[in-house]
């Protein structure tokens, strides 16, 4: 089969499926329109985040057999039509999982004990111990909205400390020794910190937003390494304001470019975007929760440990 790489990916991913007997072609500059030209004479894609894989793309890859994405999410790819026309989807959460799953335990406890704060005011000069006093993770309560492979590795993440977690998902029975899955109700109850851990779909757009941010019972601090869109800006600085979030670590934004590669530069200028950047309530990371020297690697093989899969015979 030929297979065209549409981004830079770890070597491993193209030498291994040539190994296999696959014909590799890379091109990461091409438009998408000059792609869809050709794309008709390949088998594979294998993407990134480039751009966005709709219905008028499908139609011309009139040989598409499968589409690999070296990430967890398939939200750039119109899957129920791909499904359609037959197209095997392939991604890789399980490349990054760890990643992620330490990366937001970092942002908690960056923000737990005022790090980046504490940080910036050393480097001034400032030796303020007083106003920098932090807060244990120990004896808080945990909630967990979404429970898939980084959520679970989260909560793996999470046994060091004396802490009490709770997952919430639209799966049934998938609660484990790490997490107990409950209502979002339970969640809205008793959870003293909410990580989001979901995937980009209508339902989970806008989720956190000033209606479900009051439903709290307690306030809260919130984590988001899943996608930015999940958050309503003005919402959230609305309750970092009041005091109804406490802090957020936000690894993601709503304001991020559809290839995750950049913010949309006219929306950063926006008061909410200048809060969030300014507040020492807030830190904030360009979308490398999963994105690690080990995970590059991992997520290369993954992709291609599926592919064998599917094509073994």
């Amino acid at each position: 089969m030929n297979i065209i790489h549409l981004d830079a990916n770890h070597p491993l991913l193209m030498d291994q499926l040539e190994s296999l007997g696959y014909i590799n072609s890379i091109d990461t500059e091409s438009s998408k329109a000059e792609v869809e030209k050709k794309i008709s004479i390949y088998d594979g894609i294998i993407i990134r985040n480039r751009f966005p894989i709709d219905k008028a793309f499908i139609d011309k890859a009139k040989n598409l057999k499968f589409i690999g994405r070296v990430g967890a999410g398939l939200e750039t790819i119109d899957v129920n039509y791909a499904k359609k026309k037959g197209i095997q989807l392939i991604s890789a959460p399980e490349g990054n999982r760890n990643a992620v799953g330490e990366h937001t335990l970092g942002l908690l406890l960056g923000l737990l004990n005022k790090i980046r704060v504490a940080d910036i005011s050393v480097r001034n000069g400032q030796w303020l111990r007083e106003s920098n006093r932090g807060v244990e993770l120990g004896g808080k309560i945990i909630g967990l909205i979404g429970y898939g492979n980084m959520g679970k590795s989260f909560a793996q993440k999470l046994r060091g400390f004396d802490v009490e977690v709770l997952c919430y998902d639209i799966k049934n029975n998938i609660g484990d020794e790490n997490a107990r899955q409950v209502t979002l109700n339970e969640i809205k109850n008793n959870a003293e910190i909410l990580s989001l851990h979901t995937p980009q779909t209508t339902e989970t757009t806008g989720m956190i937003n000033s209606s479900f941010i009051s439903e709290f019972k307690n306030p809260f601090w919130l984590l988001n390494t899943s996608r930015g869109n999940c958050v309503v800006t003005k919402d959230l600085v609305k309750a970092l304001k009041n005091n109804k979030i406490l802090g957020a670590g936000l690894d993601v934004l709503e304001f991020e470019n559809s290839s995750f590669e950049s913010v949309f530069l006219t929306k950063c200028n926006s008061r909410e975007m200048e809060y969030l950047i300014k507040s020492n309530k807030v830190i904030l990371t360009p979308h490398v929760a999963g994105w690690t020297n080990e995970s590059k690697v991992k997520l290369a093989q993954v992709i291609v440990e599926k592919i064998k899969e599917i094509y073994k015979n």
